[in-house]
């Protein structure tokens, strides 16, 4: 199994497995080694009393970004530290776009940064984050 393969195999597993991201409607864009892209659409549930998105909600789809991108190696990962920057106010209706990109990975952490905009491209949050690699393996075999 090629390393696309085996990111689209455990992210597979752990979306079917994942109420959270399911109910925030988020949809897999791409799956990649080290890498992932979400897409959600902000609906009236998730604003607050300012009638714009809960901070929660694009720190959810940044984190929901983050496990799949760090998981992807077949190697399970938790993370341990993770920040966000809000950059723009998010609106209902507003489509968002997660993209997580590796930024360094060694046999025990790796460091993650993913930038969200919305459906103008203009960057509304900035989130990083670090996870633990457990050193167990998602499928026995891989």
């Amino acid at each position: 199994m090629d390393a696309k393969e085996l990111a689209t195999k455990v992210v597979d597993q752990m979306y079917n497995n994942d109420p959270f991201s399911q109910w925030l409607g988020i949809e897999r864009v791409e799956d990649g080694e080290g890498t992932s892209i979400l897409k959600m659409t902000v609906r009236k549930e998730m604003l607050n009393g300012f009638d714009i998105a809960h901070g929660g909600i694009t720190y959810s789809l940044a984190d929901s970004a983050l496990a799949f991108a760090s998981n992807s190696h077949g190697q399970k990962s938790v993370s341990i530290e993770t920040s966000i920057s809000h950059l723009e106010s998010v609106k209902e209706g507003d489509v968002l776009i997660a993209i997580a990109k590796e930024v360094s990975i060694t046999n025990k952490l790796a460091r993650y940064e993913i930038i969200v905009t919305n459906q103008d491209n203009i960057k509304v949050a900035l989130f990083k984050g670090t996870v633990y690699r457990t050193g167990k393996d998602w499928f026995s075999g891989v």
